[in-house]
C-alpha cells in the first residue's frame, strides 16, 4: 500500500497527488508547492490497485525527520490513510536512525497530528497562505 519511491513512474504519481491535493484543492502555487528539496527528500507513494492515492515526503533536518507534502486524495480520505501514511513515514525515518520527527501542521489537522503523538511548539504561522503549527514527536526517550 505504501513504499518508498525509488522510480521516476512513482515519483511523477507523487507529484499528480499533490498537484491535486495541494495546487488544486488548496490553492497553492505550484512555484512554491515544488521545491530545491524535491532532489534531496525521501518520497513516500501510497496506491491501492494500481491507484495512486497517498503523497510524502521526509527531509533529514538535523536530528529531525520533517515530514512534509503529505496529501491523500478527496475520493480517499476518512478510511484511517493518513494515520496508516504518517506511520509508514515514521517508520521508514525510524529505519534511517531517526527518533525525532518534526511537521509544519495545518491548523484544522493539528488533533489529527496529535492522535499521532506529535505535540504543538510555539505559535501559529503561515505557510503557503496557510495556518500552521510546528508540531513536534520525540520518540527517543528524553
Amino acid at each position: 500500500m505504501f513504499k518508498v519511491v525509488t522510480r521516476l513512474e512513482d515519483l511523477i504519481k507523487v507529484f499528480i497527488i499533490r498537484g491535486i491535493v495541494f495546487i488544486e484543492e488548496q490553492g497553492v502555487p505550484y512555484t512554491i508547492e515544488r521545491d530545491m528539496h524535491e532532489h534531496s527528500a525521501t518520497h513516500v507513494l501510497g496506491e491501492e490497485h494500481g491507484e495512486p492515492f497517498a503523497a510524502g515526503r521526509i527531509r533529514n533536518l538535523g536530528e529531525y525527520a520533517k515530514l512534509e507534502r503529505i496529501a491523500i486524495r478527496k475520493a480517499y480520505r476518512g478510511k484511517n490513510l493518513g494515520h496508516k501514511l504518517t506511520e509508514f513515514m515514521i517508520a521508514t525515518a525510524k529505519e534511517r536512525g531517526f527518533q525525532k520527527f518534526k511537521v509544519h501542521a495545518q491548523v484544522y489537522l493539528a488533533g489529527f497530528y496529535q492522535k499521532q503523538g506529535f505535540e504543538i511548539v510555539g505559535d501559529m504561522f503561515k505557510e503557503a497562505g496557510i495556518d500552521h503549527y510546528v508540531m513536534i514527536r520525540n520518540d527517543s526517550g528524553q
